[in-house]
């Protein structure tokens, strides 16, 4: 395995250079999958200015406004694992809202936010247009190996050990969830880049895992 430290300012700009040379027509889709404490939203955060910079049109979506309606969600109780996994957010939302409309010979109109999860009810947001050579950032757990469209995908990795020193008590639940989806999915071999995220604040990127 090939691993490079790096910063986690230094890490946002190399992937916005990577994206600004190498994804353009008509849109670029990209996916930050990865546990909360890895630090999905504000990688993409950090990533969308670093591309901002650079010139490209870019909306920001968090997984995280994509959640069911409560009563879907916690359908089957406060603290079922698999519950979490594929019940609590709303993928089908997600590709319909924001992934097909940027698809070559899409709308290019993308809603932000379906359901802000507080309060319990949409937040009734306009669509925004992304203009061509824009980017959508999105970010959040269970991205990878569901059939999400997606151009380019980074996948945050934070050990098992790590995570539960780490997670709330009262978010502890949710560990076999993550644990399922890295044995399953392996989301660390479908991504195009890999980082290992045990040190938030020094990532670690995985150039090969030869």
């Amino acid at each position: 395995m090939r691993v490079r430290s790096t910063s986690r300012e230094l890490l946002a700009v190399e992937l916005s250079e990577v994206l600004h040379e190498g994804t353009r027509q008509p849109w670029c889709r990209v996916a930050l999958d990865g546990h909360p404490l890895t630090g999905t939203n504000e990688l993409a955060d950090s990533l969308a200015e670093q591309l901002r910079l650079r010139g490209r049109h870019v909306l920001r979506v968090r997984l995280w406004d994509y959640v069911r309606p409560a009563s879907l969600r916690l359908e089957r109780g406060r603290g079922d694992p698999d519950s979490f996994r594929f019940d609590w957010f709303d993928f089908g939302a997600l590709t319909r809202e924001v992934l097909t409309p940027l698809r070559p010979g899409g709308s290019g109109l993308v809603l932000p936010a379906l359901w802000d999860a507080e309060l319990d009810r949409s937040p009734r947001m306009e669509r925004v247009r992304l203009t061509e050579g824009g980017v959508v950032v999105v970010d959040g757990p269970f991205l990878l190996g569901g059939g999400l469209e997606t151009d380019f995908a980074v996948h945050l990795w934070m050990s098992e050990k790590v995570l539960l020193r780490r997670v709330a008590a009262e978010n502890e639940w949710q560990l076999p969830a993550f644990d399922d989806y890295q044995r399953e999915i392996r989301p660390d071999l479908l991504a195009d880049r890999l980082v290992r995220m045990d040190r938030p604040e020094r990532p670690a990127i995985v150039d090969s895992l030869g």
